[in-house]
C-alpha cells in the first residue's frame, strides 16, 4: 500500500512540474497591436507619421498585402522606413509580432491568418535576407 502511494503521490507531481516549466501563452495580435502597434498604426493617431499605414486603411495596405506575408513581416521585423525592428518591443516573440501583422492586415483589406510553422519559417529566411541586403546597403550619412 505505501509503494502504491508512493507512486501515485509521484504520478500526480509530474503533471504539475510539467505545467510549471511551459513557455507563457503567446499573445494575439489584437493584443500586441493594442499594446505596441497601436501608437502609430492605429486610426487618427500620430499626425507626425504622415506615412504609416493605419488600421483600416485598405489603400493603403494593398501595396504592403501585395509584397506578401513572410516578406512584409520579416522586413518590418528587421525595421524598415520610420519603423524600430520589432516595433520598439523587443520583448515580443517573431510570432506574436507576425500575428499582430497578420491581425492588421485582416482588418485592413486582406486574409492572411495566424503564422503557421512553415510561415514562420519563410519569415525567417526572409528576415535573413533582409540582413544580408542592409549590411550590403551604402551608409546613409
Amino acid at each position: 500500500m505505501k509503494k502504491l502511494f508512493a507512486v501515485l503521490l509521484v504520478c500526480s507531481a509530474v503533471p504539475a512540474a510539467v505545467l510549471a516549466q511551459t513557455a507563457p501563452a503567446l499573445k494575439s495580435g489584437e493584443q500586441v497591436y493594442r499594446e505596441t502597434c497601436m501608437a502609430c498604426h492605429g486610426p487618427g493617431v500620430n499626425p507626425g507619421l504622415p506615412n504609416v499605414p493605419r488600421m483600416g486603411d485598405k489603400k493603403a495596405w494593398s501595396k504592403l498585402i501585395a509584397e506578401g506575408q513572410h516578406v512584409l513581416t520579416a522586413h518590418a521585423w528587421v525595421g524598415v522606413r520610420a519603423m524600430p525592428p520589432k516595433g520598439g518591443r523587443n520583448d515580443l516573440s517573431l510570432e506574436e509580432f507576425a500575428r499582430a501583422a497578420a491581425w492588421m492586415v485582416r482588418g485592413s483589406g486582406g486574409n492572411w491568418q495566424d503564422p503557421d510553422a512553415r510561415m514562420l519559417n519563410r519569415i525567417r529566411a526572409e528576415e535573413a535576407k533582409r540582413i544580408e541586403q542592409l549590411k550590403k546597403a551604402p551608409a546613409k550619412g
